[in-house]
């Protein structure tokens, strides 16, 4: 399966393990990543326009030194899926999506009829953090309620194949009393990324991840704590 994301650093947290978590099980995933950090859909839509070579070409969630444009990159390959996800700081709020989704969609749908366009549904902030605040927000549940909304939304408006619901995975880790957010945003190296790449593989593949066996991950995860992933993995999904 060939995987482009048009995306930023949520994206990269989802594909850092990808790949390596996906041949754990013999499936064989190939995955870039468009990264510009913070990039929001008005962002990816205003870059589409002009054509910019604005994104860094990551792959398994490292950077090529390569700089590439969005047509250019639907182009060169054969995708089976193409996923969007909005900017973290945006997600909450639905008329920051709108015209920008739609319009990407139709130019993935036009230059890739036969891909699947996946919407990417990205987390809440960790309770006590500053960016809840500066969002309108008390609490973790108060903008994952609202991210949801605007991401089911999305997936209406647009006809989109699928969600990849990683901000609700991240929601029953939390419940089960896992830290999910390594700096009350971004994914944990560990647990977070490695809970990522098992909600892709099953939402994009529908194979089974209770038997997954990988371990390198950048911080370690324990036992207990791989259980409680899997759990929550196919809680959801």
């Amino acid at each position: 399966m060939k995987i482009l994301c048009i995306g930023n650093s949520f994206s990269q947290d989802a594909t850092t393990y990808l790949r390596r978590v996906a041949a754990e099980q013999g499936i064989e995933i190939y995955a870039e990543n468009l990264y510009i950090g913070g990039c929001s859909l008005e962002q990816h839509y205003n870059n589409l326009l002009s054509d910019a070579k604005a994104y860094e070409l990551e792959l398994d969630g490292k950077g090529t030194n390569q700089k590439v444009a969005i047509a250019e990159s639907l182009e060169k390959e054969k995708w089976d899926v193409v996923t969007i996800q909005q900017a973290s700081h945006f997600s909450a709020y639905y008329d920051t999506y709108q015209p920008f989704a739609t319009e990407i969609v139709k130019f993935i749908r036009q230059k890739l009829p036969e891909a699947k366009v996946y919407v990417h549904q990205t987390w809440a902030y960790e309770d006590g953090s500053q960016r809840l605040a500066e969002n309108g927000f008390a609490t973790r549940k108060e903008m994952f309620a609202k991210l949801k909304e605007s991401y089911c939304r999305l997936a209406g408006e647009c006809a989109v194949d699928g969600v990849i619901p990683s901000g609700e995975v991240f929601e029953r880790m939390a419940e089960k009393g896992m830290k999910c957010h390594r700096d009350t945003f971004h994914a944990t190296y560990g647990a977070g990324r490695y809970a990522l790449a098992l909600t892709w593989i099953k939402a994009l593949t529908a194979n089974d991840i209770s038997e997954n066996t990988f371990t390198d991950t950048a911080e370690p995860v324990s036992a207990e704590d791989i259980t409680k992933i899997k759990q929550s993995v196919n809680e959801v999904l």
